[in-house]
């Protein structure tokens, strides 16, 4: 089976996660893409002042997310081992369960340009095929010596990050198209992305 991968805080997960995922499905002829909302994403903790949102509610904005979609999966491997989340330990657990299976890790053009800062990144190579998906104002910039081992695709994907619906949600505004319905109803029953009182 050819399975991808995709990674990432989904803090919160919006409707670019969605149509990138499906778009890779496509183009690889994938059978399952499997999302994988990570644990303590070390060079994110690095920030001065970034504070991710409780696993629990992002691995359940995920979850209503992805639902209705027979081709995705939540996999909640990188909550649950604990620690800092490296995506190498993600790969070699996923390595051992699907070891049958073909991987394909999916990451975004600002991702694999800073591919080499990420630990054990020669070995990643090894667990996955990678897949680096164009976005609309990032140049794909693939380092020389991995060019050969990324599957590059380029898409008109929606230009949205997470950042900007926390900071819509923050301010009040409307996130209807912007993320999943359902994950819009979970954000504003569990006041997430609000002021500290």
């Amino acid at each position: 089976m050819k399975i991808g991968v995709l990674g990432g805080s989904f803090d919160p997960i919006h409707n670019g996660h969605l149509v990138a995922a499906q778009h890779v499905a496509n183009q690889l002829d994938l059978q399952r893409v499997l999302f994988v909302p990570a644990g303590n994403q070390w060079q994110k903790t690095q920030v001065a002042g970034a504070q991710q949102t409780d696993a629990k509610h992002r691995l359940a904005m995920t979850r209503l997310a992805i639902a209705g979609n027979p081709l995705f999966s939540l996999s909640p491997i990188d909550v649950d081992r604990g620690g800092a989340t490296y995506t190498v330990d993600t790969l070699k657990e996923l390595r051992e369960t699907y070891a049958n299976d073909e991987l394909f890790f999916i990451l975004g053009a600002d991702a694999i340009a800073g591919i080499e800062s990420w630990k054990d990144s020669e070995k990643l190579f090894d667990l996955a095929t990678f897949v680096a998906v164009s976005r609309p104002g990032y140049q794909l910039q693939v380092p020389e010596r991995f060019k050969d081992r990324v599957i590059q695709i380029q898409m008109e994907s929606l230009d949205l990050s997470s950042t900007e619906c926390r900071d819509r949600a923050l301010s009040g505004q409307d996130l209807t198209g912007l993320v999943p319905d359902a994950v819009i109803t979970y954000i504003r029953e569990n006041n997430l992305y609000q002021e500290a009182k």
